[in-house]
């Protein structure tokens, strides 16, 4: 069974106990969170599609710890003008446990 669900702007095929990271969400390590904007839901061949999502399909999941990815530099430049600007960034994230898909 798999579900493709909306998190925090982004969208993410889940199924049950796999571990992904995703945006930054609020909550602390072992909070149980719960996931209502499911778009679709398939077991096997069968398919169902929400339209924009599927009534009462819900996904539970579980925060196992907070991070931030590696950093990310940013390097802008202009020829022959003397213009070169450097910034870096670490993006946080969530990584979650998948407990369910209801």
């Amino acid at each position: 069974m798999y579900a493709l669900v909306k998190m925090a702007g982004r969208q993410f095929k889940v199924s049950p106990e796999q571990v992904l990271r995703v945006p930054r969400l609020d909550g602390s390590v072992g909070d149980a969170v719960e996931f209502n904007e499911v778009m679709a839901l398939g077991e096997g061949e069968a398919m169902k599609l929400g339209s924009p999502y599927v009534a009462g399909a819900r996904v539970q999941a579980e925060i196992l710890r907070h991070g931030r990815a590696r950093k990310i530099l940013v390097f802008k430049k202009k020829r022959r003008n003397k213009y070169r600007r450097l910034q870096g960034h670490r993006q946080g994230f969530t990584e979650i446990r998948i407990k369910g898909i209801a």
